[in-house]
């Protein structure tokens, strides 16, 4: 009962994984550090996992429209007071507005549950039985 998501993710097999072709630690410095997520897929429903240290509960916006899942959250700008010279030698602290998406069929939004706690951010997210519904936000616990 693999989901097309994983087959999507594996499209090309390691054909293009350049990964496979230089060290590992060649992305390590484009790779985004917020939003990492877990995804699980049961017979009857999704469950999603999404790391957001940081962000405000109330900063944090979840929608599904059109079998799209989307997770926007922003986090404003801090000032660090470590360096009063502005010598900052490494940051991977990002902020700003920082969005992911993912493609769910069949999700339905009117059982769907939120909770944010610890800087974690789960969606369990039961699929549809019968008919379609409207509704495209999820409020968040």
């Amino acid at each position: 009962m693999a989901h097309e998501l994983q087959r999507r993710n594996d499209l090309f097999g390691d054909v293009f994984d350049l990964r496979n072709w230089m060290n590992d630690n060649f992305f390590a410095q484009t790779t985004p550090t917020s939003m990492k997520t877990d995804i699980a897929e049961t017979e009857h429903s999704y469950r999603l996992k999404m790391d957001l240290p940081g962000f405000p509960k109330d900063k944090i916006h979840v929608n599904y429209a059109n079998n799209i899942l989307t997770v926007t959250g922003t986090r404003d700008s801090f000032a660090d007071e470590a360096d009063h010279e502005g010598n900052l030698l490494h940051s991977e602290r990002h902020y700003g507005q920082m969005s992911r998406e993912f493609r769910l069929p069949d999700v339905d939004i009117n059982n769907a549950k939120a909770k944010y706690e610890d800087g974690v951010l789960i969606l369990d997210l039961p699929k549809l039985t019968d008919q379609a519904n409207n509704q495209t936000s999820i409020s968040i616990d």
